[in-house]
């Protein structure tokens, strides 16, 4: 499993709990635990990489429902 699936089963198994907690917020998760929050992605991100290698943490919004962490890419690019 990677690294990263990792961090958002954990947002995902404990989602109620972090909403109560962390709602509207951008979380920082790494390690299967929040490491901080921000009220924007660019200031999370930006604390992210300041802080872990990139691709070892995950920043998530923290809001209720799936469709929170549901998301659809589009292409133009014919397969």
């Amino acid at each position: 499993m990677n690294k990263l699936q990792k961090e958002f089963d954990y947002y995902v198994n404990n989602q109620k709990e972090l909403v109560k907690k962390y709602n509207g917020k951008y979380i920082v998760i790494k390690d299967e635990e929040v490491v901080d929050s921000f009220d924007s992605e660019l200031e999370a991100y930006k604390f992210g990489v300041s802080k872990f290698k990139p691709g070892t943490f995950l920043i998530q919004p923290c809001l209720p429902g799936s469709e929170n962490y549901t998301q659809t890419f589009y292409s133009r690019m014919v397969v």
